[in-house]
């Protein structure tokens, strides 16, 4: 028989967690070794080896599911990546897919739609719920005609971190400390994003960030 697929879930919540693995550990082919309570974890939980699949929830503390997915597609590309979701938004489906995930799970239809994601994934394909599939085409169409490509990020891998952390209220002093730089490097980098973005202020970056799915609403 062949081995069952190895799964990282992390989600921030225990509950969520304890019901998903429940589903996964249900069915043969599908096994649950490790869990994560955020992003920073997952990224840190993969430092050992034997891990298949990840599977991430996008709004979690200290790190984001697609930034989580973004470090892991960059150092572990053998990894597949699914993201989970409480909502169905098309621009968290885009970065979903920008980041290196295959997949798009809406929580709401996770006890319906997980497990085949999860094998879809493993057999190398795309797993996309039907709005996600009809943002797709539509968002296509319209590059087609615009004869556009998707653009860049704006921001750096290390000022979104800061961005998320000013929007969920932490002070220039506490992220130094979650980031391990000076204070005045927060300051630089907050000085750096307000002006890529055109943004005045914490209320217009918490604006951005929930509208960038950095945070929740």
């Amino acid at each position: 028989m062949t081995a069952p697929t190895r799964i990282l879930l992390a989600d921030d919540h225990a509950l969520v967690r304890s019901g998903l693995r429940m589903i996964l550990d249900n069915e043969p082919d599908l096994r649950v070794v490790a869990e994560a309570a955020n992003g920073f974890d997952a990224v840190t939980a993969l430092a050992q080896d034997g891990i298949d699949l990840v599977i991430l929830d996008i709004a979690m503390p200290r790190m984001t599911g697609i930034q989580a997915a973004r470090e892991i597609a960059r150092t572990r590309p053998g990894v597949r990546i699914l993201m989970l979701s409480m909502y169905d938004n098309e621009q968290y489906f885009f970065e979903s897919l920008k980041a290196g995930a295959s997949g798009y799970v809406l929580k709401s239809v996770a006890d319906r739609d997980l497990i085949e994601a999860c094998r879809a994934t493993m057999r190398g394909e795309s797993f996309l719920y039907p709005g996600a599939v009809t943002a797709l085409v539509r968002d296509y169409l319209q590059l087609a005609r615009q004869g556009a490509t998707l653009p860049d990020a704006i921001l750096t891998p290390r000022e979104e971190e800061v961005l998320k952390l000013i929007a969920e209220g932490h002070s220039a002093r506490d992220i130094a400390a979650t980031l391990v730089i000076s204070a005045k490097t927060v300051d630089r980098h907050r000085a750096n994003i307000l002006q890529k973005l055109g943004l005045r202020d914490r209320l217009e970056l918490t604006r951005y960030a929930i509208r960038a799915g950095l945070i929740e609403p």
